[in-house]
């Protein structure tokens, strides 16, 4: 059992792995990382977790997080995913320190860390759900969302170079319209979407497979405030959301390169953003044959570039599509910066670290409209 933990624990590396490649290989040195009852359906807000615990004779949110970080028991995987976490730390005046997770869900279970950081469409279905490789915790596990506590960082975007978009503009639109349709469709039928990536690929259990893929619809069509993304605005670009995420990597990223540093603190939502190519109307595109390089592995993480592959919706556009597995020794922001792919998949985070590092790359559609992470807690650990 240990070993299917593991190996499902491990796929959420799309959130780790690929964001330190990206730091290291832009020769910047950073620290750069709703809850499912077993087997239904997952739980509300953290406000609705929060009304519960109270209930329950728990400890506030406020509370529960002074007292994990008082314990030094915090935990998060580092490698970029720190910023939320330490956004969190400093609201409430308290250390950033944490501890280093590993890839399971072990160190909760054993409580050496009673505060956890975990992926809502991950991590949380593992120690809640009983499937095969899940901990089995059901509604003993309490959440902490960093969208409600309002240091949300937005993760998986769809990005290119500037040069490719500026040289193909109609590619581009193409691309970005048939992957927000399969996005659209993933999310109406999310259990068929975790189908179809299994089909391609996918070492995710199918029952995980089908956890992740509703967690991940949620993130999709819900924005940082809660409030619903109709389908004809997936992939939207929210202003606010992104300047947030844009403040906060300014505070948290670290660079111990001068130039990289200062060019950190100079970007505007301008030079990392284009909402150009959010529609396509029409018209010849000028390269048909594409690659798109994923944050991670085959999973339902990414199950939008799979039902459009899948369902013909970019060859309706006249694009021929490869899906390229991440998580290998190239990441997703160098392959797309040195030409190997024509897209990638990335964290906003990521792409902002590297174009400090100087790179000129640039988001096309915001595919998750909120932070997908959450710090998680045995309820029998806080009781007032």
């Amino acid at each position: 059992m240990k070993n299917k933990r593991i190996l499902a624990a491990l796929l959420a590396a799309s959130c780790l792995t690929a964001a330190f490649t990206a730091c290291s290989s832009e020769s910047t040195s950073s620290t750069s990382s709703t809850a499912s009852t077993a087997g239904s359906e997952a739980s509300g807000s953290a406000d609705a977790s929060t009304e519960s615990s109270e209930s329950a004779g728990l400890m506030s949110d406020e509370e529960i997080i002074k007292k994990a970080s008082s314990e030094n028991k915090v935990g998060n995987w580092g490698l970029g995913n720190e910023y939320e976490i330490q956004a969190l730390l400093s609201k409430y005046g308290l250390p950033t320190d944490y501890i280093t997770m590993d890839f399971t869900m072990d160190q909760i279970d054993q409580d050496t860390i009673t505060l956890a950081s975990a992926m809502t469409y991950n991590e949380l279905g593992l120690i809640k759900n009983s499937y095969d490789g899940g901990y089995g915790y059901g509604d003993e596990i309490g959440i902490i969302d960093m969208n409600d506590e309002g240091v949300a960082m937005l993760e998986d975007m769809l990005f290119c170079t500037k040069a490719f978009a500026e040289a193909n503009p109609n590619t581009v639109k193409a691309f970005t319209t048939a992957s927000m349709k399969g996005w659209v469709y993933a999310c109406e039928h999310p259990d068929e979407a975790a189908e179809i990536v299994f089909k391609y690929g996918s070492s995710v259990s199918a029952d995980h497979q089908k956890y992740m893929a509703s967690e991940v619809a949620k993130l999709v069509t819900t924005d940082t405030k809660g409030n619903s993304v109709p389908a004809a605005n997936v992939g939207q670009m929210d202003d606010e959301a992104i300047q947030q995420t844009l403040d906060l990597a300014k505070q948290y990223i670290k660079i111990d390169d001068a130039a990289a540093a200062e060019k950190l603190q100079a970007l505007t939502l301008d030079d990392i953003r284009s909402k150009d190519y959010l529609t396509y109307d029409g018209g010849a595109v000028e390269k048909a044959d594409l690659k798109i390089q994923l944050k991670w592995l085959p999973q339902s993480q990414f199950m939008g570039y799979y039902v459009a592959l899948d369902k013909g919706y970019y060859t309706e556009v006249g694009l021929n599509v490869e899906i390229v597995s991440g998580g290998g020794d190239v990441s997703e922001t160098v392959a797309v910066n040195n030409g190997t792919v024509d897209f990638g998949v990335t964290w906003v985070s990521n792409l902002i670290n590297a174009n400090a590092g100087g790179m000129e790359l640039v988001e096309v559609a915001q595919v998750y409209q909120r932070s997908g992470l959450v710090l998680c807690y045995k309820k029998s650990q806080f009781t007032k």
